[in-house]
């Protein structure tokens, strides 16, 4: 195979890349290109609004009654601790639906759910899923509140 045919290649596997990456359904190098340009500035309103989201939640003066997320970086994915004093219904599920968003799958997790709430998560970045960075632990902290804020505010049952 010659060099430009290998080139070529590379190119067009690079071009898929992006367009996978992007969601785009387009098939010609520009529009695949502002497909990905969109999809940039699409991720970038959303790191804004978590950012404003969790200095929200950081500002709240109900603050100590929310529960309590520890999130550790490991070598492929996180381990996720999710500490609650009391038992909100529905909390795992909001859980559940916010790794999904993230585009976490869980690869292991223990739940207890009997005067409290414990979760320890092992998760792994699916394949195609914009980085977490800079702080996971307020992303998974605001995807799951920010989807339900009912475990927010139900302070007395």
């Amino acid at each position: 195979m010659s060099s430009r045919n290998k080139k070529k290649a590379a190119l067009y596997q690079k071009l898929e890349q992006l367009r996978s990456a992007s969601h785009s359904t387009s098939v010609n190098k520009a529009s695949i290109v502002v497909d990905a340009s969109r999809y940039i500035e699409e991720l970038k309103e959303r790191v804004e609004t978590l950012n404003q989201d969790v200095a929200t939640l950081q500002n709240s003066s109900r603050q100590d009654s929310l529960p309590a997320v520890k999130v550790e970086t490991l070598e492929k994915g996180f381990l996720i601790n999710v500490l609650s004093e009391k038992n909100c219904p529905g909390l795992l599920v909001s859980i559940l639906e916010a790794f999904e968003e993230l585009g976490l799958d869980v690869l292991d997790a223990r739940v207890s759910c009997s005067d409290n709430f414990r979760l320890e998560a092992i998760s792994e970045v699916k394949k195609h899923t914009p980085t977490l960075s800079p702080s996971p632990t307020s992303y998974i902290y605001v995807y799951i509140f920010h989807q339900n804020p009912a475990h927010i505010h139900n302070t007395h049952e």
